[in-house]
């Protein structure tokens, strides 16, 4: 018997997939930060590296583009995690990170950042598993008020 091979890049836990992926599709529906539950589109114009396992029960979204925030920065746009408990988000995100860079290269000056609203999650430590990842809190966004955390290497 043969076996199909894809030419699927894989890093850890994730594997690069096109962004209109479903199984994404279907879990940034779940995730708070969605605009437009289902919609086709959930990443946002541009240049977007989406990552999902394989059982498609966890992704990312690096998104990198014209900001207007002032940074020069790559943002996670989306991260959610239903995998198994055994998957902890923050070496998912570790990975996810180090996929990014794998894929793109060095970033750009301030890094990667990603936004998180405390007041949409459970959690006295918004971003916790992005702290845990490398992550430090840098300050908010101007009109929203969403904690604002970056990835800076080395």
């Amino acid at each position: 018997m043969n076996q199909i091979m894809l030419d699927i890049p894989q890093y850890g836990p994730w594997m690069r997939v096109q962004k209109a992926d479903d199984s994404c599709r279907q879990l940034a529906d779940r995730h708070y930060s969605r605009q437009t539950v289902g919609a086709l589109q959930f990443t946002r114009p541009g240049d977007n590296l989406v990552l999902r396992t394989p059982l498609g029960n966890a992704f990312w979204v690096t998104w990198r583009g014209i900001r207007d925030d002032g940074l020069d920065a790559w943002e996670c746009t989306h991260f959610r995690n239903e995998a198994p408990s055994m998957y902890l988000s923050s070496n998912m995100i570790r990975a996810a990170v180090a996929a990014t860079l794998a894929e793109w290269g060095p970033p750009p000056p301030d890094g990667i950042i990603t936004y998180v609203d405390a007041d949409k999650v459970r959690s006295r430590n918004p971003g916790c598993c992005f702290k845990a990842a490398g992550f430090r809190r840098i300050g908010q966004s101007k009109r929203r008020g969403l904690v604002l955390l970056q990835y800076l290497e080395g």
